[in-house]
């Protein structure tokens, strides 16, 4: 899979994606991360890349021009257009869904604005899809597309050490992912459910699924209107509300 990515600050994200599994990844070839400066393509000499906006008010706005010869940097050439999408409050709210959807494409281009956003008219040129991290505003787009690149990057067949790694994590299967305990057995004079002892793996994988549905019912029980339950998940949250 290829990510290219269309920022004014193509080193935060080096910083960020450049180990651990992403950087991994990258260097076994699974996945290919580009980051473009959008400033190398201004024809304005002092690398400038926003002016003011008509509508008025504070704040400046990044010039169609430079995006676009950005963008035109990565997609020139290609025998098929880049699935392109803008991190943008206005967006649709990015979920693991999204995520699982997006790894099936062979080629993403994230754009990511700051300033005050950036001119229209190279948006609907461009832009595919507009994805936001949730009902708030940043100052640009970048930790929300770092965020995207690595909740899909890890999606990707072979990025992981096995399927399991993310399958039966939070959101996955819509539930929240059930609680984890590691050694010592003891701690601070609490112990391992002694059913994770049991080597009983039927009783087991029964426990993380009921686990899973009590995380989700305390935590998050706006999820359970949309997770796919059992006539006996039913009755044991019934149980257990």
């Amino acid at each position: 899979m290829r990510i290219d990515v269309l920022t004014l600050f193509p080193a935060m994200f080096e910083a960020v994606l450049g180990d651990s599994i992403i950087g991994r990844a990258r260097k076994a070839g699974l996945i290919e991360l580009n980051f473009i400066d959008i400033r190398d393509y201004t024809l304005n000499k002092h690398r400038k890349v926003d002016d003011y906006p008509y509508s008025g008010g504070g704040g400046m706005l990044m010039s169609p021009e430079p995006v676009y010869r950005a963008y035109m940097s990565v997609a020139e050439g290609l025998d098929y257009k880049p699935y392109t999408i803008f991190m943008s409050p206005q967006g649709k709210v990015f979920d693991q869904d999204s995520a699982v959807e997006l790894s099936k494409y062979r080629h993403i281009v994230l754009l990511c604005g700051h300033y005050e956003g950036i001119d229209q008219r190279v948006l609907d040129e461009i832009v595919d899809a507009e994805i936001s991290l949730g009902d708030f505003v940043m100052t640009g787009g970048e930790i929300p597309a770092m965020a995207v690149i690595d909740t899909v990057a890890r999606l990707i067949p072979g990025v992981l050490s096995n399927n399991g790694s993310y399958e039966n994590e939070s959101h996955f299967q819509g539930l929240l992912e059930h609680p984890q305990y590691t050694r010592p057995q003891v701690w601070h004079e609490k112990s391992v459910p002694d059913v994770l002892l049991s080597g009983d793996h039927a009783k087991i994988e029964q426990w993380k699924h009921e686990q899973s549905l009590l995380a989700t019912l305390k935590k998050r029980p706006d999820m359970l209107e949309k997770a796919w339950i059992t006539t006996e998940d039913a009755e044991f949250i019934k149980r257990n509300s």
